[in-house]
């Protein structure tokens, strides 16, 4: 069991998502950070898709009823196990009783907690992801409380020592793909678009960033019927702002796609914070398609490396 003193902003339980119900209306959900979620696992010992907790901006609190290894990755923040230091990117043994503290953030927004054996959450449609907007899903269908006491799988390894490892590091620069409606932008708004250092608004959150900076007009509107979209999918708003869709973003929309960013760099938007800047890079299909086995290659090198450990 692990007991919840103090849940913080919007701390959830999240994996994977649920893939494949937008036909249903049905949001994928599922981390921010796909690389700090998997490397969280790798470290704990559990399958790389085991759920996690997604904390936001640190300020939570919480106590481990049984003896337990776990693992802190993402977002760099203060964190404390009965008032000593425990670091990010490491796996850290946990005494009954003692309690994991964790403090603002101070680089990056999203830190994600494994512990080993994974926690005792039933599935819904394939997933334990929260669907906060259905209210379903994760622990009973919200972001959590204080006093929550979350039930844990039984441990699965008996680990002899500490290991830490590098975890892949984000920045600002967000590789995209010009979208459908991509040349019904202006020449000056497709420039604009590449150009333009945008900075993430405040009103952002797991349905969408919204970015503030230069206004992208198409060279002649129409009205577009409803379409597929998609985490990374950018829209541009009737007002000319550009919105990155989330992991938790409807599944439909009418705005038109400027562009998409490669799934390989989504994880970045995850650690930026509001008031920060974003940099859109052009990308082709062929270099999305490599990002993506580059960062797999390197989440199999962690996972190799840790064998035996």
């Amino acid at each position: 069991m692990l007991t919840v003193i103090r849940a913080g902003m919007a701390t959830s339980v999240q994996d994977f998502g649920r893939p494949g119900y937008g036909q249903s209306g049905i949001s994928l959900t599922g981390v921010m950070d796909r690389p700090a979620m998997e490397t969280a696992n790798l470290l704990a010992g559990n399958a790389a898709d085991s759920a996690v907790l997604e904390i936001t901006l640190g300020q939570c609190q919480f106590r481990f009823e049984r003896d337990s290894w776990f693992a802190l990755t993402g977002a760099g923040c203060h964190a404390e196990l009965d008032g000593k230091a425990v670091w990010t990117g490491w796996r850290i043994p946990a005494r009954q009783g003692q309690i994991l503290t964790l403090t603002r953030a101070i680089r990056g927004v999203r830190s994600y907690l494994a512990v080993n054996g994974g926690f005792d959450i039933s599935p819904v449609m394939g997933s334990c992801s929260t669907d906060v907007k259905g209210g379903f899903g994760g622990w009973q269908g919200r972001y959590l409380r204080d006093g929550d006491m979350l039930p844990l799988n039984l441990p699965t390894h008996n680990f002899s020592q500490s290991v830490g490892v590098r975890q892949l590091l984000w920045g600002n620069r967000i590789r995209v793909l010009p979208g459908p409606e991509y040349r019904e932008f202006s020449r000056e708004a497709q420039q604009a678009f590449w150009r333009t250092g945008w900075v993430l608004s405040p009103q952002s959150n797991r349905m969408g960033y919204r970015l503030q900076g230069r206004t992208l007009q198409r060279s002649k509107p129409r009205e577009l019927l409803s379409h597929a979209v998609v985490p990374g999918t950018v829209q541009v708003t009737n007002g000319g702002q550009p919105v990155v869709l989330m992991s938790d973003a409807q599944t439909t929309g009418g705005y038109p796609r400027i562009g998409v960013v490669i799934s390989a760099d989504l994880y970045h938007l995850a650690q930026i914070r509001p008031g920060e800047p974003v940099h859109f890079i052009y990308c082709t299909l062929d270099e999305a398609r490599q990002a993506k086995q580059h960062q797999q290659h390197a989440l199999d090198m962690m996972k190799w490396g840790l064998i035996g450990s």
